[in-house]
């Protein structure tokens, strides 16, 4: 394995995922209790000391509720977040372990233990949001969530991934017919909200007509949205898009849906 990925939780109730190497550790959101995080890791056969890094997308409770305990149980871990999401943070709840914290950008490639990681820009709601993709020896894994459209920058960077991680929030219609409150259906809808399961499709479509894309390109339905969308819904919606394009499933693409609120399988690559 060069590479793998769990999610341990995808969606508003939180988020947490772990990407792993041989040699290195690595937490990417920590929306649920540290106690859930620790048995993920443990499912997994890692434990929290073997962390070397806690990346944070951005500020919003469902992606760092549990990370001021989830530090002290992985004392080797640095916290990377961008400068806005660190102060959003500490206008809210105080910075965990301050000495700990690197600050990172959209564009910024660095590396961690064995996996180089680069910051992208998203577009959401939020003080200075971040994606990631993880890469090691030609492999590449994408985690996109939590933007409400793909950017020539994001799209840049997740082309030529391996497996990929992608925002499928919600169905527009069942949203629109929805029992939401207006202005959260417009926010959901707007260019700092969430990607649709159209959306999701439309990007999927985009990378398989690239001439060098990934052959067994894997993709991991992430953030569903519990009152507006179901896995069934989003495969069904996607796939369809897909075959509109002649993009077929087991020749094209393999893919799945993150589980909302518990511990999926590894994927490896």
């Amino acid at each position: 394995m060069e590479l793998g990925i769990c999610s341990f939780a995808s969606g508003s109730s939180g988020n947490c995922y772990l990407i792993k190497s041989e040699n290195t550790n690595l937490i990417l959101d920590a929306g649920l209790s540290a106690k859930r995080i620790c048995e993920g890791l443990a499912a997994c056969g890692t434990d929290p000391k073997e962390v070397g890094a806690i990346l944070i997308t951005h500020e919003h409770i469902d992606h760092v509720k549990g990370l001021q305990v989830f530090t002290k149980k992985a004392p080797a871990a640095k916290i990377l977040m961008s400068v806005g999401t660190g102060c959003a943070l500490a206008r809210k709840s105080g910075l965990p372990v301050p000495e700990r914290m690197i600050n990172v950008g959209g564009g910024e490639t660095f590396l961690i233990g064995d996996i180089y990681v680069t910051a992208i820009s998203l577009s959401h709601d939020a003080d200075e949001p971040l994606g990631y993709t993880f890469e090691k020896n030609g492999r590449k894994i994408a985690v996109i969530t939590d933007t409400g459209y793909i950017t020539e920058e994001i799209y840049e960077n997740i082309k030529d991934a391996d497996l990929l991680v992608l925002e499928a929030n919600h169905e527009r219609n069942i949203l629109l017919m929805g029992k939401y409150p207006y202005p959260l259906k417009h926010r959901i809808l707007s260019d700092i909200g969430h990607l649709s399961n159209e959306a999701a499709a439309l990007c999927l479509q985009r990378i398989l007509r690239e001439p060098a894309h990934k052959q067994e390109l894997k993709v991991l339905l992430a953030h569903l949205s519990q009152e507006n969308n179901t896995p069934h819904q989003a495969l069904i919606t996607i796939k369809n898009i897909l075959e509109e394009g002649n993009f077929y499933e087991g020749s094209h693409y393999h893919m799945e849906v993150a589980p909302r609120d518990c511990p999926g399988r590894l994927i490896e690559l």
